[in-house]
């Protein structure tokens, strides 16, 4: 580093010193900066003096300049350094440092600074941002070496040069009717949202008002901002969205200069979308305004019922329907927009709310009950229309009911075709006259006697209320809705040229049966609105000297569309004839004049003008121009048609090769002619015969493709300039060549609903390119005439209610054929499918089952499976137990499967258990179609429990002993078994029979049985057996239940010695019963029997049998018999 000391002073310290570090070359120099005085010097050194500020004050300069100041402004007049820069008697050298950018010049001489601005602008804005320049005036002692540095330091004043600047173009906000008065309606002016401006201080400082609005006056005086520097704009008079529903808000931001004039503004627009709310309540519909009100003048709707209708099969109409909207109408979001609900408020007579009700939501007219004409003839209600949040604003309006005679009669006219008149100059709206002065509307009448019977000649008083339908030029004409008379009105306008008649026919309808059609023909009057036009703007002819008196010069046609006087063109020569030539007014033929001697050389200017006859006031006329030049005779003028124009009119029909039109012309020199078209038939439809000028007819022509023709003709002799014109117009004519035709875009598939009536299924459209009559489209129904039907128009619809269930399709046939005398037909074949409702309920495969089911069957067996069916599509069919008060113990027994329709026990059944001797549970169930609303399929279920033979018989004893005589007969009782069965008894379970086991003991099988059914075992031979032998015979017990249960026992059978078996000595005994155990003496001298006393007890053979005493008291004994031994066994 290298330290430079430019002057020091003779003694002290150093006063100041300054340091500089330059850190970018790596060279430090250090300039001691002596201040204008050092410490202890002698103020007698003035050379010391020279650098320093002559003045007082702050070492700095300072001093403000204004932005964009021109180039060469005055910075510092003076820098009042001492010493003389310039001059032989210089002490001090001046230089600047820091100069950054150059933007100061020196003026040394002067010790002035300048601007330098050359080539730019001194912007203290962005994106300068220049808000003060600093630079340092460098003074060097020449005398002492010394240097000082003078600081300058220039301000850049704020200028207001720039203008607020919104961010966005436009802003918006959005806000609701209701908003009350005072709220902030929008503060996006806020931060930096809204206008900037890049000015400093006031000049920058944002303040925003509302300006005037020569489109929207009212937006003033509606916002206001009372905030100007926040720019809030607030609402000051309440909104209306049904006045005005947007308001353009001018907003203008200005800045804050002092000075007013000098303040800057920019404008935006703030558009205040008004919406809807919820300040209005409901209106009917149609609604007519009172004035220039929002009010609606009172409505009354009305109906039509025939009496004793039944309200299941008939939808009341009700003209115009009733339908009431909100008069807030753009409520935002949709969801919050209030429904409409409607009622009946009051009515006459009293009794209307047993007949009618009004649909709450839909406003439909319900008839309740049938109602009887004789007691009722008119209903007067009135109906009220509200919103569904509580809305305080309800609407009204009058329906009017009349009951009608029972509808078995169609409507029929009063005349059988109708005749109307209208002028194509009419505007649209214009009543259809009946009479070509137009002077009375042309009424059409239509009676229904349903409504009201008239005698012959009697004007009705009632409207029937029927609809017309017109079957063609509906688009054209209408007919008014309502009234005894009705009227035809034109609905665009009409043009004779284009068509001049119009016939269609008109059909009036009841809501159940229509009349027979009328026709209607409405002409077209012709207005004057056609001018007669020349083919061309001039004409051109050469004459020649020896032309004749009368010869023709040309013929000029003038062509006006209009009918009448109003198309007949009258021809005269305004000017330019100068009497040589004459005009047929008829015609438009030029001639020359009698006893006139042309002169070669001489030119003609005839303004010919053509005017129509319409009346005076309006009649209209065309010009033109025939220049004529007069030219020696060179017998070479060209061959000439009788007439320029040529006008004919040709059937579609006509055979080719008729001759159309002779068009021959005259050659003046008599040279041979031919004949050529020149164009208008670039088809060659027609031959123009080249010697003989025939034109005929060479390929049909079909006025649909093409109606009219213009032809141009020649005909020329072979000289140069030897070839003359003429025009054919030829128009052709319509027949009926064209089968109606069906507009394919229209559906063939269709659908409707079954069960409605006149419910609509679709539409046909047949279109017929002919003229007139011939294509008018008429429709009918080759078959399904009983189910349905079609207008005039094309509508088909329901005549009779479909039964899908019956049938679900159907190929309906329409034909459309034309008007004419002989029509042509097509036909269309429509695929209609009937839709499903539900009015079918389901139906059980049988309407009662019976199943026995076997006792103690477990739990959840299925015992039955339910089937049902419903004839209605997309059926979902659920099964249940119909259950009331008095089966509440079958749903504890049984339960159906709600989707399979399986039928199950819940519990195990005893039939034992059960009191009937019968028993049979008997209950309903039913099965609904789910998402339907007819009512329930019902089925009947008798469940009969059967014994299942629970228990098999039992004997009441192991084993069974009897006794039998050696020579015992045949059938003889020997003992008797008896088993008992826990089964019910009159049940086969607990009915018990008995057999013998063949099996068991072959041999006593062969000689003993026992009987079925009473146990008694008996011999089945006559015994011829030893005393004492025993037999063992197994008995069998067995039920006749399901299945068979059976028992087994031993009989055991002992054969009596004969000394053991009593005999009696009598046959007959009498004696008396033992009571108390006491015998009483016989009643008379029969001795009573005895016996003598024996070792055994005595045994009393009954029947055969020997039978033990039943106690130790022998009831009878016998008398003492020889006692005898047994055999040996």
């Amino acid at each position: 580093m290298v330290m430079k000391m430019v002057g020091v002073c003779s003694m002290g310290p150093l006063s100041w010193g300054r340091f500089k570090w330059p850190g970018i070359t790596g060279i430090g120099v250090l300039y001691l900066l002596l201040l204008s005085t050092c410490l202890g010097q002698d103020t007698e050194d003035w050379q010391y003096d020279e650098c320093k500020l002559s003045r007082s004050g702050p070492p700095a300069t300072i001093v403000a300049i204004d932005e964009e100041s021109p180039n060469g402004t005055l910075l510092v007049e003076n820098m009042q350094i001492n010493g003389v820069a310039e001059g032989p008697d210089r002490t001090i050298s001046l230089s600047l440092r820091d100069n950054n950018g150059h933007w100061v010049i020196l003026d040394a001489s002067k010790q002035a600074l300048y601007l330098n601005s050359t080539g730019r602008v001194l912007d203290r804005d962005p994106p300068s941002y220049i808000q003060s320049i600093v630079v340092q005036v460098q003074c060097t002692n020449e005398l002492v070496g010394t240097v000082i540095l003078h600081e300058v330091r220039i301000v850049v004043r704020d200028r207001n040069d720039n203008a607020p600047r919104f961010q966005q173009p436009t802003y918006y906000v959005a806000i609701n009717e209701l908003t009350p008065i005072g709220t902030t309606i929008f503060s996006g002016f806020w931060g930096k949202n809204g206008a900037t401006d890049i000015d400093d201080g006031p000049n920058g400082q944002i303040e925003y008002t509302i300006q005037y609005n020569p489109n929207d006056p009212t937006a003033n005086r509606t916002f206001d901002i009372p905030l100007t520097l926040f720019g809030s704009v607030i609402l000051r008079e309440r909104l209306n969205y049904e006045e005005i529903t947007r308001y353009l808000v001018i907003i203008q931001a200005n800045d804050r200069a002092p000075y007013p004039s000098d303040r800057r503004t920019a404008t935006t627009t703030l558009t205040v979308d008004v919406l809807d709310g919820d300040d209005l309540g409901p209106m009917f519909l149609p609604c007519t305004l009172v004035g220039n009100t929002r009010d609606c003048s009172p409505i009354t709707y009305r109906a039509n019922i025939l009496e004793l209708t039944d309200p299941v099969s008939v939808k009341v109409n009700v003209t115009p329907p009733i339908q009431a909207v909100d008069q807030d109408r753009n409520i935002q979001p949709p969801s919050d927009r209030p429904g409409i609900l409607y009622s009946i408020l009051i009515g006459k007579p009293e009794s209307y709310a047993e007949f009618f009700s009004l649909n709450r939501t839909t406003a439909e007219l319900l008839l309740l009950k049938p109602i009887d004409r004789e007691l009722y003839h008119r209903f007067d209600l009135v109906i009220k229309a509200e919103q569904d949040n509580g809305h305080p604003l309800p609407a009204f309006a009058n329906l009017q009911i009349e009951v009608l005679d029972e509808n078995n009669q169609a409507p029929y006219f009063l005349e059988s075709s109708y005749h109307g008149y209208v002028s194509e100059a009419s505007p649209v709206g214009t009543t259809i006259a009946t009479n070509a002065s137009l002077s009375a509307a042309l009424s059409i009448i239509a009676l229904d006697n349903d409504v009201e019977e008239l005698a012959a000649h009697e004007m009705p008083t009632r409207d029937p209320h029927l609809e017309f339908s017109l079957d063609s030029y509906s688009t054209i004409f209408s007919v008014s809705a309502t009234g005894i008379r009705r009227y035809l009105t034109l609905l665009q306008p009409l043009d004779r040229e284009t068509q001049d008649l119009y016939t269609f026919t008109v059909v009036a309808s009841d809501g159940v049966q229509q009349s027979i059609p009328v026709t209607v023909t409405i002409t077209v009057l012709d207005a004057n609105d056609n001018t007669p036009a020349f083919a061309n703007i001039s004409y051109s002819v050469n004459l020649y000297t020896d032309v004749m008196p009368g010869e023709t010069v040309l013929q000029l046609s003038a062509v006006d569309g209009d009918a009448g006087p109003n198309g007949q063109v009258t021809y005269r020569i305004l000017a330019g004839d100068q009497g040589h030539f004459l005009i047929d007014n008829n015609t438009g033929i030029i001639t020359v004049a009698a006893w006139v001697d042309l002169t070669v050389g001489r030119s003609y200017a005839l303004t010919v003008e053509a005017m129509d006859n319409g009346p005076e006031p309006h009649r209209r006329s065309s010009i033109t121009t025939v220049y004529i030049e007069v030219l020696p005779p060179n017998n070479q003028s060209p061959p000439r048609f009788p007439r320029q124009h040529y006008s004919l009119e040709i059937s579609e029909a006509m055979r080719t090769g008729a001759t159309l039109l002779n068009l021959q012309a005259m050659d003046r020199e008599r040279d041979p002619i031919s004949y050529i078209i020149q164009s208008g038939d670039p088809e060659r439809h027609f031959i123009l015969q080249q010697m003989t000028g025939h034109l005929v007819l060479d390929k049909a022509v079909d006025r649909e493709y093409l109606d009219h023709y213009t032809l141009v003709v020649t005909a020329s002799d072979g000289h140069p300039d030897g070839t003359s014109t003429a025009t054919v117009n030829i128009v052709v004519t319509d027949v009926n060549d064209n089968d109606p035709l069906f507009d394919s875009s229209l559906p063939v598939n269709l659908t409707v609903i079954e069960e409605q009536v006149h419910a609509y299924v679709g539409q046909v459209k047949a279109t017929d390119p002919d003229l007139g009559s011939s294509g008018q489209v008429h429709y009918r129904l080759v078959n399904h005439q009983d189910l349905f039907s079609v207008n005039a128009s094309g509508a088909i619809r329901t005549s009779a209610p479909l039964d899908r269930e019956v049938k679900g399709h159907y190929d309906l046939i329409v034909e459309a054929g034309d008007g004419a005398v002989d029509p042509r037909r097509s036909r269309l074949t429509l695929s209609v499918t009937v839709l499903d409702v539900d009015d079918n309920s389901p139906i059980f495969t049988q309407p009662s089952y019976i199943i026995s089911l076997p006792e103690n069957s477990p739990k959840d067996t299925v015992i039955l499976q339910l089937k049902a069916i419903d004839a209605d599509l997309g059926s979902n069919l659920t099964y249940r137990i119909r259950i009331d008060k008095l089966d509440q113990e079958i749903s504890q027994l049984f339960r159906v499967d709600p989707v399979t329709g399986e039928l199950s026990t819940l519990k195990v059944l005893d039939y034992e258990s059960l009191n009937d001797p019968e028993p049979t549970y008997t209950f309903t169930v039913e099965v609904l179609d789910t998402g339907g609303t007819m009512p329930p399929g019902l089925a009947t279920i008798s469940v009969k429990i059967m014994d299942m033979n629970d228990f098999p018989p039992v004997f009441t004893q192991s084993v069974y002993r009897g006794m039998v005589a050696p020579n015992a007969v045949k059938g003889t009782t020997v003992t008797m078994v008896m088993a008992n069965d826990s089964d019910p008894m009159g049940t086969p379970a607990g009915l018990v029979r008995y057999k013998v086991d063949q099996e068991a003991y072959p041999y006593s099988a062969s000689i003993f049985d026992v009987e079925e059914e009473t146990g008694h075992v008996v011999t089945r031979v006559n015994l011829n057996e030893e005393p004492n032998l025993q037999f063992n015979l197994v008995v069998v017990a067995y039920d006749a239940g399901e299945p068979v249960k059976e028992n087994r026992t031993l009989v055991e059978i002992t054969v009596l010695q004969p000394s053991v078996i009593p005999v009696f000595t009598q046959e007959e005994y009498r004696l008396h019963l033992l009571l108390d155990g006491t015998a009483h003496p016989p009643t008379n001298s029969t001795s009573s029997l005895t016996a003598p006393p024996t070792p055994n007890r005595l045994h009393l053979l009954l029947d055969g049998t020997v039978h033990p005493p039943t106690d130790s008291t022998s009831s009878l004994t016998a008398p003492p018999t020889p006692q005898q031994t047994p055999p040996p066994p």
